[in-house]
C-alpha cells in the first residue's frame, strides 16, 4: 500500500474552509499541472466505553477510556478499517513480556533499544503520533465492508451499556488529482453527529512513484515464485533476498520527505499532519519474511 501523508486544516463552524484556497494552489504552486481523476468519500465513527457507575475508590487507579474508530474510504470499497484499544489483559501480558510500549503506542523491545541488526529506533515526539501519544495502545484490523457496518450497528444497540457513539465526521463529496507522481484527495470534513457542522479540510497525499513495498506486493509467477517483471517500477526485484527491514524504514522515510515537500510548496498553514505512524511498514515486513522463508524453501526442495 502506498505510503499516504493526511493534513488536516480545521476551521471555524462560521467560517469558511480551505478548500478553495487548496484547490487554487494545487493549479499555481506546483510545476505539475493536476489531473481530475474522479470523486471519494470518507465516513469516520468514533465510540468510546461509557464510564462506570460505580464510584471510584481513593485507591483505585484512574482508567483510562477504550476508543474504538470505524473508518470506510471509496477507494477501499471493499472493506472497512477497525482500530481499538488493545484489550487490557493483552497489555498486561506483554508488560511482563519485556516488550515496553511507547507513549505513542508502539512496542518496543530489548533488540530494539541494543542495537542489533534489523531493529528499528523508537519513534520520536513529532506531530505525526501526537495523538497516538494521548491514549493507550492500539490495534487495526480490516473486515469485509458490510460486516463493518454490522459490527457498528452491534455495539451501538446490543452493547449501548458499555459503548456510546461519540461522533460521526464524513468526506461526502472530495475531489482526487493526479500531480506527478502523487495522488492528492481533498475534501471538506462535515460532522453528521451529534451535531452537524463543518470541522475543517482534510488532504491527502498518496506517493505513487517508484516503491519498493509495491515491489514486494507484485504478483509472483506461480511456477518458481519469482517476482515477476515490472518494467514501470524501475526496480529490479528478480527475488527480494538483497532487501532488508531497514530498506523499508529507508523507503518510507524518504516517501514521507517527498510528501513533505510536496505539502510544503503549497503553502498552507495551520495544518495537523498524521505520516509514519508508529508500525508503519509492519505489513510489508511480515510479507518481505514470507517472500524469502518460501524462496529458501523452493531452493531446499529444488536440490532434490
Amino acid at each position: 500500500m502506498p505510503i499516504t501523508g493526511v493534513y488536516f486544516i480545521p476551521s471555524n463552524p462560521n467560517a469558511s474552509t480551505g478548500l478553495a484556497t487548496i484547490t487554487e494552489r494545487l493549479h499555481t504552486a506546483l510545476a505539475d499541472e493536476p489531473t481530475l481523476v474522479g470523486r471519494w468519500f470518507l465516513e469516520h465513527r468514533l465510540m468510546r466505553d461509557t464510564p462506570s457507575c460505580v464510584p471510584a475508590s481513593a485507591s483505585q487507579r484512574q482508567v483510562q477510556p477504550r476508543y474504538m474508530q470505524f473508518l470506510s474510504l471509496s477507494f477501499h470499497s471493499n472493506h472497512g478499517f477497525i482500530y481499538t484499544s488493545e484489550a487490557l489483559e493483552k497489555s498486561t501480558h506483554h508488560s511482563t513480556t519485556s516488550v515496553s510500549t511507547t507513549p505513542a503506542g508502539s512496542p518496543t523491545n530489548s533488540t530494539a533499544q541494543s542495537g542489533a541488526p534489523g531493529a528499528t529506533a523508537p519513534t520520536p515526539s513529532t506531530p505525526s503520533n501526537a495523538a497516538a501519544q494521548s491514549g493507550g495502545p492500539m490495534v487495526m484490523t480490516t473486515v469485509p465492508l458490510p460486516s463493518c457496518n454490522a459490527l457498528f450497528q452491534h455495539f451501538g444497540y446490543a452493547c449501548q451499556p458499555f459503548w456510546c457513539h461519540r461522533h460521526t465526521v464524513t468526506v461526502p463529496g472530495g475531489v482526487v488529482y493526479d500531480v506527478g507522481d502523487f495522488r492528492v484527495r481533498v475534501g471538506d470534513v462535515r460532522q453528521t453527529q451529534p451535531a452537524a457542522r463543518v470541522r475543517g479540510t482534510v488532504v491527502e497525499i498518496e506517493w505513487r512513484g517508484p516503491c519498493i513495498v509495491d515491489a514486494i506486493s507484485a504478483p509472483r509467477n506461480s511456477s518458481d515464485g519469482q517476482i515477476a517483471d515490472d518494467g514501470d517500477s524501475g526496480i529490479d526485484m528478480a527475488f527480494p533476498d538483497a532487501i532488508e527491514d531497514a530498506d523499508i524504514d529507508a523507503e518510507y522515510a524518504a516517501s514521507a520527505a517527498l510528501i513533505r515537500e510536496f505539502w510544503a510548496r503549497l503553502g498552507i498553514e495551520g495544518a495537523r499532519e498524521a505520516i509514519l505512524l508508529p508500525d508503519v511498514g509492519k505489513e510489508a515486513k511480515d510479507r518481505l519474511r514470507r517472500l524469502k522463508q518460501k524462496g529458501r524453501n523452493t531452493a531446499v526442495y529444488g536440490d532434490f
